[in-house]
């Protein structure tokens, strides 16, 4: 475990009450460093986040935040430099899936999915970026979806907004590569979530291997990024060999 880049660092994990940003943020934790824990509804996860992360010795702050609306972000971001410092490592993890038939995917759906997933992107790394800038050290993981490439089973909406977080990564990687910022993302694929858990279509005999991934094997790779100064505009794939790149 890359301890050594991640100790004392500060972490911003939108969604990070449940699934997949919750393990994540719990594995920052063990690896030393002190975790704001973003979410929308479910403040009594968070705060459960929050006491996990104290019990590995580190500070953490949960932080109610619609991350898709700038205003929502500036004050989050605020918040979690007065109370933590400047934030160093950004896991962009929010998102919604809601599946439907292509018949029944309306313009207001299309506008929630992409801003709950792609916009909040945008505005959270936007807001974070002057703090890394100043201190010429950054980690961006954006969790994408083995969608962005096959398609998926959610709908062309989810598909989009998945897609169009890779383009983002490859962006924001090639005008920080100078900077000491490395910005990364994983595309999962049907992990144990309640997310997936309430998908009528996932199951395990959509995976080669044959399961469903779980939380701490996308952690393990994020975890892997927060420590790696030399890998950046890259995707990682965590699908079960859904997908080859």
């Amino acid at each position: 475990m890359p301890t050594l880049e991640i100790e004392g660092r500060i972490a911003l994990v939108t969604g990070g009450s449940r699934g997949i940003g919750r393990a994540i943020a719990v594995g920052l934790a063990k690896a030393g460093a002190d975790v704001a824990v973003n979410y929308l509804s479910h403040e009594k996860e968070a705060q459960e986040v929050c006491e996990i992360v104290n019990a590995h010795g580190c500070r953490a702050v949960a932080v109610q935040a619609d991350v898709s609306v700038a205003a929502a972000v500036s004050l989050m971001v605020s918040t979690i430099e007065e109370r933590l410092g400047t934030i160093s490592i950004l896991v962009n993890n929010a998102g919604m899936a809601k599946a439907r038939r292509l018949d029944e995917i309306d313009e207001v759906l299309w506008d929630e999915t992409i801003a709950v997933n792609l916009k909040s992107c945008f505005l959270v790394t936007q807001a974070v970026l002057p703090g890394m800038r100043a201190q010429q050290w950054g980690r961006i993981i954006n969790i994408s979806s083995v969608a962005a490439h096959t398609g998926g089973i959610v709908g062309p909406h989810y598909a989009a907004s998945k897609a169009g977080i890779l383009g983002l990564t490859h962006s924001y990687a090639s005008l920080l590569v100078k900077e000491g910022i490395t910005v990364n993302a994983i595309a999962p694929a049907l992990i144990i979530t309640d997310m997936v858990n309430e998908a009528t279509r996932a199951r395990a005999s959509l995976i080669p291997v044959g399961r469903l991934g779980t939380v701490d094997e996308v952690a393990e790779v994020a975890l892997m990024m927060a420590g790696n100064g030399y890998m950046s505009g890259q995707t990682i794939n965590v699908d079960g060999g859904l997908y080859f790149s």
